[in-house]
């Protein structure tokens, strides 16, 4: 059972100012330090850990499969971005969100070619759009 979590949303411009990298970085600072409860240690899942961080940290490559805290982390954040997905599938259910959960599909990309961009699509995830669609 966690004594604390924290679940951050990094917006869709942000990404594209300064990265998905950036971006992930900078969301898992702020979870950090949005715990109730400051941590002992942080465990990362990838190559690399913010800087910055409010406790010592240790990046771990296929983490989720070595770790609990950092599989139930895993969990949390799939969870919840489906959730987010299903709630913008209610306002553009042309787009099949609840079905693709935003991913690159043929189905998104078609839906994208048909209907144009909304505001919660990356544009720079979506700049070799034109090629793929």
């Amino acid at each position: 059972k966690a004594l604390a979590y924290s679940i951050v949303f990094v917006d869709e411009q942000t990404i594209d100012t300064i990265n998905i990298l950036q971006a992930t970085m900078q969301g898992m600072r702020q979870a950090a330090f949005g715990m109730e409860i400051v941590p002992d240690h942080i465990l990362i899942d990838g190559n690399r850990c913010p800087d910055g961080l409010p406790a010592g940290s240790r990046s771990v490559i296929g983490g989720d499969a070595k770790s609990a805290s950092i599989a139930a982390a895993s969990i949390l954040a799939k969870v919840s971005r489906d959730r987010r997905m299903y709630e913008l599938a209610k306002q553009y259910p042309q787009y099949g969100l609840e079905n693709h959960k935003g991913y690159g599909t043929k189905q998104h990309y078609e839906a994208i070619a048909q209907y144009g961009l909304q505001p919660f699509h990356r544009r720079s995830f979506l700049k070799n759009f034109h090629e793929k669609g």
